[in-house]
C-alpha cells in the first residue's frame, strides 16, 4: 500500500492541520502526506513508527501534532527522549507556539524537578523532555520512570540513529531505550525520528523498536508490519556542495576569511578538534569577523549565549566541533564550512543539513586537511575496549564491598575516564553492571564479549572513512554521492555516473569556488599560526582512590610541592605548529636534535612568557637553572632541548630526572587514565644533581620535557624538585597532547 493512498479519517486530518498551523504560525500550512501517515499511525492505530527524513522536513511537527490530538483523547503526556539541551530548548519553544505545555528534566534544572513531577501528576504537562542519560539515573529510573512509562500517551525517540552502534553518533545510553520500550504497556504509540540513517541503521533501529518483525523488503514503507517505516528523499534543493583542496593551514584560513567577507548571512564552521576550533576562531576575530568558538569545553551558559547570538545574527559564524550539531535550528543558515573532514559521509550530511532549511541557496564546502586521517585514527582508538580490560572492570566491581564511582574505578582499570564511562554504559545495557546511588555494581549476570560485532563495526567505520576520501576526489555529483551513501530510496538510477545529478554542486557546475587565495590573507594567517605557545595548567589535586594503588596521596597537592603554570610550543592536534610537532613525535620519526624551526619556536615561547606583565600570575620570572626529564624513547631530542634552553637562558643544568629503565615509557595512544598514569610515574625518576643536591636550594627552575598529556609526569617531577629545595618549578615542553 502506498503511503500517499492510505485512507485517512477526514476529521483527524482537519484537526491535525489546525494543530500544524498553530505550530508553524501559518494559516495556510498543510501536512505532508508522510506526516499525515505518521500521525494517523500514532493517533488512530497506536502503532510504532520510524520516520527518516531530511533536516527541515518537519519531523517535530509529527510528534507535536500527534501529542495535541492524543491529549484531546485523554492520553497521558508525551515523553520525548532528546540528546541535547539545545535541542530541548528549541522543542520547548516550538511546543509553546502550538499551545502545548512542555517541560524538561535535565542536569541543569535539578531545582525544578520536584515541581515538574507534581505538574506531571496533576496533568498540567503535555510533553516531558528527558535526556537518554537521565533514563539510567538511579533516582529517576527507580522512582519516576516506571510511573511515567505506564502513564505516557506517546514515547518519542529523537535522533534515533544514536540507538544503533552502526550510526555515526552512537550513544550507549540510547540503547537503554530498547529496555524501556519493552516495558511499555500495550497500546502506547512510539515514534522514532532521524535525518541521517542508511539502510543498515534503519533496519537496526526498526528491529529495536519492535524485535525483528521488520523485514528487509518492507523497510521502504513497512505499513503491513508492526513498525511503520517512512523514508523520504534526502535531496536538499537549497544545498550547494563543494570541496576545496588547499596546500596548507594558512591557505585554508585565508580562504575562509575571504569567503566570509564575500558571502551574506551567517553559518557554522566545523572543525575536528577543540584546539583547531579555538585557533580558527581567534584568527577570524583578528581579521575583524564576529565569530565565537563552541565545543564540549565551552561553559553551558556560554553555549546558550553563543547559540542566541547566532540565531539573532549577531555573529557571522560559530566555529564549532561536533558539539554543535543535532538540535541547533536556524532555518536561514547560509553556509556550513568544514575545516577538516568528518570520518563518515553520514556524519558530514548530518552537519551540512543545518544549512539552507529556510533559504533558497546555502553553501556546504569541505576544506580537507592532511591531518584528517590521523585524527580519525585517534578517535577510532577510543572504541569499545579489548576484552581483558572489560573483564578487569567486571572483576573489580564484583570484588568491591560497595558501589564504585568512576574515579574510584580509575586506579583499578587502565582506561581513560571517558572511555571507561562509555564501557560501563554498554555493560549496563547488556545487564552485566548496574548504576546505583554511589556508583556502579556488578550484577553477576553472565556476559560475553561480542568480538565479531565490534570487528564488524570497526570495519564499517573503515569503509565510511574511505567513502569520505572518495567524496573529496569524486568528479560525480556530490549530492548524488551523499544520497547514495545514505541509501536514499528516492535517488533515481542510483545516482552518479550518467545517473541523477543535482545541478547545484561544484562538479555539476552549480557552484564555483575559488581555489586560490590572496598572498596577503595567506600571509596574515601564516603570521598568526607561526606564533608558538600554549599554556600548561598545573595539577592541583591528586586523583581519587590512589591508596588502592599503594600511594598515600589524596586531596590537594601541598603548595610547597606544586609546579607553577607552564608553557609548550603547541598542541599536537592544533594548526600551525601542530604539523611540525606531529612529524617530530611520529612513531617512525628517528631520535635526534630538535629541528631548527622548533628550536626557534621554543625560544620565542620563552621570550613571550618572560615578557608577560609581572602582575600576571603566568609571568616567567628570572630563572636560576634547568632541570631535564630524561627520556628512554628520545634521549637525544630531550637532552638537546634542555641543554639548548639552558644556554639561551644563560643558566646551568642543575638536575636531571632519570627514568627507571625497567619501567616502560607511556604509550601516547594507549589512553591511560589519570590515576594509572600517576601510578606509572610516581616512583619512576631518580634525581641526579651535577652540582650537588644543595645547589637546588631556593632555585627557580625550568623543567623541560618533550611532551605532556595527563600532566602527571611534570607534576611528579616538580614535586621531587620542590622537596629537594627548589623554590619554583616552571614546566616547559615542545607539545601538549
Amino acid at each position: 500500500m502506498d503511503a500517499t493512498t492510505v485512507p485517512v479519517d477526514a476529521g483527524l486530518e482537519q484537526r491535525a492541520t489546525e494543530r500544524l498551523r498553530a505550530l508553524v504560525g501559518s494559516p495556510t500550512a498543510e501536512l505532508r502526506a508522510d506526516q499525515l501517515t505518521a500521525v494517523r499511525a500514532l493517533v488512530e492505530d497506536r502503532r510504532r513508527a520510524l520516520v527518516v527524513q531530511r533536516t527541515g522536513w518537519g519531523k517535530s511537527a509529527v510528534y507535536f501534532v500527534a501529542t495535541a490530538l492524543l491529549r484531546e483523547q485523554g492520553a497521558g503526556p508525551t515523553v520525548i527522549i532528546s540528546p541535547l539541551l539545545a535541542l530541548m530548548r528549541n522543542q520547548i519553544a516550538a511546543a509553546q507556539r502550538a499551545g502545548i505545555r512542555a517541560v524538561t528534566i535535565n542536569s541543569a534544572n535539578a531545582h525544578e524537578w520536584e515541581q515538574v513531577h507534581r505538574d506531571i501528576h496533576d496533568g498540567a504537562v503535555d510533553v516531558l523532555l528527558v535526556s537518554p542519560e537521565r533514563l539510567n539515573h538511579p533516582g529517576f529510573r527507580d522512582e519516576v520512570l516506571g510511573r511515567l512509562a505506564a502513564s505516557a500517551g506517546l514515547v518519542v525517540i529523537d535522533e534515533a540513529h544514536c540507538i544503533s552502534d552502526w550510526g555515526h553518533d552512537f550513544r550507549p545510553d540510547y540503547r537503554r531505550i530498547r529496555t524501556l520500550l519493552g516495558e511499555l504497556p500495550a497500546g502506547i504509540p512510539v515514534l522514532a525520528t532521524t535525518a541521517t540513517a542508511n539502510a543498515r541503521v534503519v533496519r537496526d533501529v526498526a528491529e529495536q523498536l519492535h524485535g525483528d518483525r521488520v523485514g528487509t523488503a518492507d523497510l521502504a514503507l513497512g505499513l503491513d508490519d508492526e513498525v511503520v517505516v517512512l523514508r523520504g528523499s534526502l535531496d536538499r534543493g537549497s544545498l550547494h556542495l563543494g570541496v576545496v583542496s588547499l596546500p596548507d593551514h594558512a591557505s585554508r584560513l585565508g580562504w575562509l576569511t575571504e569567503r566570509l567577507r564575500q558571502l551574506d548571512g551567517s553559518g557554522i564552521i566545523y572543525c575536528l578538534t577543540i584546539a583547531v576550533a579555538e585557533q580558527v576562531a581567534d584568527h577570524l576575530r583578528r581579521q575583524g569577523l564576529a565569530v565565537a568558538a563552541y565545543s564540549g569545553r565551552t561553559d553551558p551558559t556560554e553555549r546558550a549565549t553563543i547559540e542566541d547570538d547566532l540565531l539573532a545574527d549577531r555573529l557571522r559564524a560559530v566555529v564549532a566541533t561536533s558539539a554543535l550539531g543535532m538540535g541547533f535550528d536556524k532555518p536561514n543558515l547560509r553556509f556550513v564550512y568544514h575545516l577538516g573532514a568528518p570520518a563518515s559521509p553520514i556524519s558530514y550530511y548530518q552537519q551540512v543539513g543545518r544549512a539552507g532549511r529556510g533559504v533558497a541557496e546555502a553553501e556546504a564546502v569541505l576544506l580537507p586537511g592532511t591531518e584528517d586521517q590521523d585524527i580519525w585514527r585517534y578517535f577510532g582508538s577510543l572504541a569499545f575496549p579489548e576484552q581483558s580490560r572489560v573483564r578487569r572492570t567486571l572483576q573489580a566491581l564484583d570484588e568491591a564491598e560497595r558501589p564504585l564511582s568512576v574515579p574510584a574505578l580509575e586506579p583499578l582499570v587502565d582506561l581513560r575516564r571517558s572511555r571507561l564511562e562509555m564501557m560501563l554504559k554498554v555493560l549496563d545495557v547488556d545487564g552485566a553492571v548496574r548504576r546505583v546511588t554511589g556508583g556502579w555494581t556488578a550484577t553477576g549476570q553472565p556476559w560475553e564479549y561480542d568480538a565479531d560485532r565490534y570487528a564488524r563495526v570497526a570495519a564499517t567505520r573503515d569503509a565510511e572513512q574511505q567513502a569520505m576520501l572518495d567524496y573529496q576526489r569524486t568528479d560525480e555529483c556530490r549530492m548524488a554521492f551523499l544520497r547514495r551513501q545514505l541509501d536514499d530510496v528516492d535517488l533515481p538510477d542510483g545516482g552518479g555516473g550518467d545517473g541523477w545529478r543535482c545541478g547545484r554542486c561544484d562538479t555539476c557546475g552549480g557552484l564555483t569556488l575559488a581555489t586560490t587565495v590572496s598572498d596577503e590573507l595567506i600571509g596574515r594567517a601564516r603570521t598568526g599560526l607561526a606564533v608558538p605557545g600554549v599554556p600548561i595548567a598545573a595539577r592541583g589535586q591528586w586523583p581519587s582512590g590512589m591508596a588502592a594503588l599503594g600511594l598515600p596521596w589524596s586531596g590537594r597537592l601541598p603548595a610547597g610541592e606544586k609546579a607553577a603554570a607552564g608553557r609548550a610550543v603547541g598542541r599536537l592536534d592544533g594548526l600551525g605548529w601542530g604539523q611540525a610537532l606531529r612529524e617530530a613525535f611520529a612513531p617512525e620519526a628517528p631520535d635526534g636534535p630538535v629541528a631548527v624551526p622548533l628550536r626557534h619556536a621554543a625560544v620565542q615561547v620563552l621570550d613571550a612568557w618572560a615578557a608577560l606583565d609581572t602582575d600576571d600570575p603566568g609571568h616567567l620570572p628570572r630563572l636560576d637553572g634547568v632541570a631535564i626529564i630524561s627520556s628512554l624513547r628520545r634521549p637525544q631530542l630531550i637532552e638537546h632541548l634542555g641543554t639548548g634552553l639552558a644556554k639561551v637562558l644563560g643558566v646551568p643544568v642543575l638536575a636531571r630526572l632519570v627514568p627507571d629503565p625497567d619501567v616502560p615509557p607511556a604509550d601516547p595512544d594507549r589512553g591511560t587514565n589519570s590515576a594509572q598514569r600517576l601510578r606509572q610515574v610516581a616512583d619512576r625518576f631518580r634525581l641526579e644533581t651535577p652540582e650537588g643536591a644543595a645547589a637546588l636550594a631556593e632555585q627557580r627552575l625550568l623543567l623541560v620535557d618533550d611532551w605532556t598529556d595527563t600532566g602527571w609526569t611534570l607534576t611528579v617531577a616538580a614535586r621531587v624538585l620542590r622537596r629537594a629545595g627548589a623554590a619554583a618549578v616552571h614546566p616547559f615542553t615542545l607539545a601538549v597532547r
